[in-house]
């Protein structure tokens, strides 16, 4: 996920927009779209699509002329794993990310599931903001997780609006890795992932991303390779 930055998966009631990309104004409050599941625990599904942006001035002009000046930010994110790697060998994540704004700076823990299919990044997913990062790094590292990798984002992020589904684009640059990235993630309960992903493709359709340029390799694995 590209992190903090989550708008709710549905439209407040209204019909779908005829417009294929309609952007809404960059949101700067945090709101999940969760339910509970047979545990009672409050869990939402984030449903992604990342690709090689081929043409990022073009790509980055599109969004802007539609949305405006996208939020910038700077993400600072450390990935956890046990001794026995158990986490990274179960298709699993732990991570702490310090996002670095504007806005301030602000700590979010992530916990992900595994990939419910191998078509896109379809990850069960529970996180919450937490005040001091410090803090949780040794709470993590006590319960004898250690930092396998550490890297930064830099990123831009845009709301978009497709088929009835509030998406979230980000334009990322990764320092260590060649060329810009895009992200195009909604945040939903299980059930919607189908429709959710469909509307993800979509929009990165719109704004002129083939399918080809569409990749699965995580941020974590390009970037250990690249060290």
């Amino acid at each position: 996920m590209s992190g903090h930055l989550v708008v709710p998966s549905r439209s407040d009631g209204a019909a779908p927009t005829t417009n294929p990309a309609l952007c809404i104004a960059p949101v700067t409050t945090v709101e999940w779209y969760s339910h509970s599941d047979k545990r009672g625990v409050c869990m939402s599904v984030e449903v992604e699509l990342k690709a090689v942006v081929r043409e990022p001035a073009a790509v980055a002009a599109r969004l802007e002329g539609m949305c405006g000046p996208g939020r910038e930010e700077i993400y600072r994110d450390t990935y956890y794993d046990g001794q026995g790697e158990e986490l990274g060998r179960g298709d699993r994540e732990l991570r702490v990310r310090t996002v670095v704004g504007s806005g301030g700076v602000r700590t979010v823990l992530t916990y992900k599931g595994p990939r419910l299919d191998g078509a896109s990044e379809a990850k069960p997913e529970y996180e919450t903001e937490v005040a001091d990062a410090k803090a949780v790094d040794a709470i993590v590292r006590g319960l004898g997780y250690r930092p396998v990798i550490r890297f930064e984002k830099h990123c831009r992020n845009y709301a978009l609006r497709e088929s009835g589904w509030d998406l979230l684009a980000t334009l990322v640059r990764v320092p260590e890795l060649n060329g810009t990235f895009i992200e195009i993630e909604a945040v939903v309960a299980e059930g919607e992932v189908a429709s959710a992903l469909g509307a993800v493709r979509s929009a990165l359709a719109g704004l002129g991303i083939h399918v080809g340029d569409l990749t699965t390799e995580l941020y974590t694995e390009a970037v250990a390779k690249a060290r």
